[in-house]
């Protein structure tokens, strides 16, 4: 069987339940939306994916030992996730102050100082079974655990193991943002599958360290898969491009929609038994085509929904 392990936080999304205007708050008593909970954090997300999508996944992480990291080890075991690489850590878990704009979108605050996803340690060589790695978000940005991540994504590469990043781009939660390029620019020999929001791209392009997907191509990235949300997904290979339609849906809201598509896009390379650099290679454009249409589909029935709350894979089922 292959194995998928998912590596980075776990956290809370406290969300706000009403876009915060002026407006919003009650004339004279200074109340403002209410805030709702909820399990996230990108690996997590994209670990919830491939679970529910049917595919053999583990989480790798230290989540914290408080009720909310009791709630994330549940939700993960609910999922059909695997949770034996995580480990148990005394700090608390991280939270996400998420505000949701008139259009659906969402915008981060993060309070991180101490909490237990940034005291990850390297856990040393996965098992012979795992033959994809994904790595991402807040977890390649915060040390000390951002070193640990860096030398396990390195580490799978060298084994050759599938690597597949997602940046994530949380530009409020990285002190340095061109020491934070420069990083990033070190880590694509060892990529595979690079996925990443148009919003990433023009980040990670800008300021005197930026870099553009050609270069990431040049640089060993076998795939480079853009998301543009209404504009759909763009996967961007050295010998060919493919672009696919957004899918028609009245969006909720955009959390989770990027850690749908990534958790997708894996479980669609499991399915083609393309975890692996050689089958990466063997993928053509019209395989991408359907990838990219099918973790299309996967992002827009969780957008149609309040949260990060991914299909199952009965969901999509058409007959």
């Amino acid at each position: 069987m292959r194995e998928i392990v998912v590596c980075g936080e776990a956290l809370v999304d406290v969300v706000q339940s009403a876009p915060l205007t002026p407006a919003a708050s009650v004339a004279g008593t200074g109340a403002l939306p209410p805030l709702q909970p909820a399990l996230g954090g990108g690996p997590f997300n994209v670990a919830v994916t491939i679970g529910r999508l049917g595919g053999a996944v583990s989480f790798c992480s230290a989540v914290s030992e408080d009720a909310y990291g009791d709630a994330i080890i549940a939700a993960l075991e609910a999922a059909g996730v695997g949770t034996g690489p995580v480990v148990r850590r005394p700090e608390p878990t991280t939270l996400a102050l998420a505000t949701i704009g008139p259009d659906g979108s969402a915008r981060y605050s993060f309070y991180f100082d101490a909490t237990a996803d940034r005291q990850m340690t390297d856990p040393g060589d996965f098992a012979p079974s795992v033959a994809a790695v994904c790595f991402g978000t807040l977890s390649l940005a915060l040390e000390p655990g951002a070193s640990a991540y860096e030398a396990m994504m390195r580490r799978a590469h060298a084994q050759g193991r599938l690597v597949v990043l997602d940046p994530n781009i949380r530009p409020a939660a990285i002190g340095d943002h061109d020491a934070y390029r420069r990083r990033f620019a070190s880590w694509l020999p060892d990529v595979d599958v690079l996925k990443l929001s148009d919003e990433d791209q023009r980040w990670l392009e800008a300021g005197p360290s930026g870099s553009t997907v050609a270069q990431w191509l040049d640089a060993g990235v076998g795939a480079v898969v853009t998301t543009a949300g209404e504009q759909g997904i763009t996967v961007t290979t050295p010998g060919f491009t493919v672009q696919v339609d957004a899918c028609e849906v009245a969006v909720a809201d955009t959390i989770g929609a990027g850690d749908s598509v990534m958790g997708a896009l894996v479980r669609a390379l499991d399915l083609r038994e393309a975890l692996s650099a050689r089958g990466l290679v063997a993928l053509t454009a019209d395989d991408w085509r359907e990838v990219a249409a099918f973790a299309g589909r996967v992002a827009a029935v969780t957008v149609s929904r309040s949260g990060a709350d991914p299909p199952w894979a009965s969901e999509l089922r058409t007959d």
